[in-house]
């Protein structure tokens, strides 16, 4: 499940903020500090309470709002799957929609529908979490629901049977109907195998058909506990919330054991070149990536600006290079960035005349700059404005707001907004060349994604033609 980006409530902070953002270009660092106080305005109208079963509550009131949204972030993730069991909490995430003791079968959805309210969930290596958000009258019906849920769920043999359905079907369609996909995953996590971020979040086909109602509730019981949950309220808060969490979640027992605990990674960063040839393949591609850090380690900031001085942006260097005689059709880039493991990466389709290794050499040339000269004053000021404005947009949504203080590092706990933003202010320049010689430089994972041979024959070929005919042969054969 993905979050649903098109409801839109504008936050009033943000407004003040917007005039500042549209000038981002010319701002100066005293315009950077101004640009960045509604990050610290917001902070200390929050709400924080630890009840006593560990569950971390944050409420943050907002002016002119109807609605309200929660956000639920539970520290539980493929990580924590054990061996037989992969695909586990992407799978309990779907159950958790199809019933609860006080509310069964389709129970939740229908509520929440008859209430025009917004929900959905999502998984990840680290977390699994959940948002709902629904008129400011209906909070308490939506916290007891939540309660319910995620407490009391009702796994029925058939409510079983039917999401493994559900989740293979969604792994049929993402992954494995798709060229590359399954092997270029597979090789990818086998980078880091043995380690709890060795295999898919998804999991495996043959796990997902062996879970039962037993083994799915004993994943529950251990692993949905209040000391691992993170809840966000956000919007028209009625004065009555903290009443109502504690009356639906406070009896909620701790259990006597500490939560599972997880370390950074050791991996080898040397250079690693493997290829992977699939007959639906329709042309080759290109799949680089670095191993880097997690979103805890004190480098992640400077990781983040490497990354979006790069690949990320608009005026990134890649960017900047696709606009003249580029040697790629399309490339993209989506960081993963765990709790205690990190990958920036980039995948590239070159142009008909352009070979894989010209794309590799073009990459490496250009991470050697950044790792000999690093950035200038003005480039790493734009970076961190660039990082600013990302997290200012945050405040434009409830929802997406909700979800960014349920995601909160223990490091950040009483400063959720502004604790991202100072190690981002605090980055150097000799930061940024430090991290890129430290990460990036000693050696990269190559993945050549090779169609079938026909394909390459011919494009083969057509790296050996002048660029005048390949252009219009490019068109043609694509």
């Amino acid at each position: 499940m993905k979050l649903n980006t098109a409801w839109r409530l504008i936050n009033p902070l943000l407004i003040i903020a917007m005039p500042f953002i549209s000038t981002l270009v010319q701002a100066s660092e005293q315009e950077l500090t101004t640009l960045a106080a509604p990050l610290y305005q917001l902070e200390q109208t929050i709400q924080y309470q630890r009840l006593d079963n560990g569950l971390q509550l944050r409420l943050l009131p907002l002016r002119n709002k109807q609605s309200v949204a929660l956000a639920s972030q539970f520290g539980v993730g493929s990580r924590n799957e054990a061996v037989g069991q992969t695909g586990y909490a992407h799978l309990f995430e779907h159950m958790l929609f199809k019933g609860s003791k006080n509310a069964p079968g389709d129970s939740y959805s229908q509520t929440m529908s008859s209430l025009s309210g917004k929900f959905n969930a999502s998984t990840f290596f680290d977390y699994t979490n959940y948002y709902v958000n629904v008129p400011s009258r209906a909070l308490q019906l939506a916290l007891w629901l939540e309660a319910d849920r995620f407490i009391r769920p009702a796994l029925t043999e058939q409510t079983v049977k039917n999401q493994q359905q559900t989740v293979l079907e969604e792994m049929a369609t993402t992954i494995d109907n798709q060229p590359y996909i399954r092997p270029a995953m597979e090789f990818l996590l086998s980078q880091v195998k043995g380690s709890p971020y060795g295999h898919a979040v998804i999991g495996s086909k043959t796990d997902i058909e062996a879970a039962t109602t037993e083994s799915l509730t004993q994943f529950h019981q251990t692993f949905y506990r209040p000391d691992t949950l993170q809840l966000s309220i956000v919007g028209q808060v009625p004065s009555q919330t903290l009443t109502w969490v504690k009356a639906y979640f406070a009896d909620w027992p701790m259990p006597s054991n500490t939560p599972q605990g997880f370390h950074p990674l050791q991996v080898n960063r040397q250079s690693v070149h493997h290829e992977i040839i699939d007959a639906r393949g329709p042309w080759p591609g290109l799949l680089l990536a670095w191993h880097t850090v997690g979103r805890s380690h004190q480098d992640a900031a400077a990781i983040s600006l490497v990354e979006s001085y790069l690949l990320q942006s608009r005026s990134s260097v890649l960017a900047k290079l696709s606009l003249k005689e580029p040697k790629q059709l399309l490339y993209y880039s989506l960081p993963l960035t765990m709790e205690h493991f990190g990958v920036m990466n980039l995948v590239m389709v070159p142009r008909a005349n352009t070979a894989l290794d010209q794309l590799t050499q073009q990459i490496t040339a250009i991470i050697d700059d950044l790792a000999a000269d690093g950035l200038t004053s003005e480039q790493l000021k734009q970076l961190k404005l660039r990082s600013l404005q990302q997290q200012l947009v945050k405040l434009d949504n409830d929802i997406s707001l909700a979800t960014t203080l349920s995601a909160t590092l223990k490091q950040d706990r009483f400063t959720p907004l502004s604790g991202p933003w100072e190690r981002i202010k605090a980055v150097t320049n000799d930061d940024i060349i430090r991290v890129t010689r430290q990460y990036l430089q000693p050696g990269v994972v190559r993945l050549d994604l090779l169609p079938p041979w026909y394909i390459r024959w011919s494009k083969a070929v057509l790296e050996w033609l002048p660029t005048g005919w390949t252009d219009s042969l490019e068109e043609q054969v694509l």
